[in-house]
């Protein structure tokens, strides 16, 4: 990342050191999941769309320990995977909104209460901005080369309301309240960094 960007971190020491975390990442481009990988201080497991996991990338997105998900159907075998991910005390990536759109948090979807509430690991907002501020000249899909992208870490968060519960109730409220902490974290991200 870089030696193809300018990537500006903030806040990377907000992370846990150890234990199990979630990263909650918007997604406004393709590249948001690799710039968080690149520059993340911990290794990060991603949910990925199963279609990504196609020709030379499938091995190569494995063999990094990602984890591909079927976003049409309630995928055990993912769940039970991304769960892994958790218990082993590692991190776990999502983009919450489940696809790339304007990245603004708007619509979530409940995959990150479900795992944050189930796992009680605590949730580190992540803000990309830059990515899709406009098309690179040599390759249309991807940033400008050699252009500033920053990713701002933000305070991690319980997502849960501390009664160990996971009935739709407590998934919705646990939604509600995750939705707000990404939404702040995004409005100081633009602040902090002039975006």
């Amino acid at each position: 990342m870089y030696g193809l960007w300018k990537p500006r971190v903030l806040g990377a020491w907000k992370v846990p050191a150890t234990g199990p975390v979630i990263f909650a990442v918007n997604h406004s481009h393709n590249v948001d999941g690799p710039m968080v990988m690149g520059v993340a201080p911990r290794p990060t497991h991603f949910l990925i769309k199963k279609e990504a996991f196609i020709g030379p990338l499938n091995p190569f997105l494995t063999g990094i320990g990602q984890v591909k998900v079927d976003r049409a159907s309630a995928d055990r075998t993912a769940i039970t995977r991304a769960l892994g991910v958790l218990e082993a005390g590692g991190v776990l990536g999502i983009f919450p909104e489940g696809t790339r759109g304007t990245g603004d948090f708007a619509s979530l979807r409940a995959g990150l209460a479900y795992f944050a509430v189930r796992s009680g690991a605590p949730v580190v907002p992540i803000a990309v901005l830059g990515s899709s501020d406009r098309p690179g000249r040599l390759i249309k899909g991807l940033p400008p080369l050699r252009s500033r992208v920053d990713v701002v870490f933000g305070d991690p968060f319980e997502a849960g309301d501390g009664s160990g519960r996971r009935t739709r109730k407590t998934l919705d409220e646990a939604t509600e309240r995750i939705q707000k902490q990404l939404t702040a974290h995004l409005e100081n991200a633009r602040r902090l960094t002039g975006r």
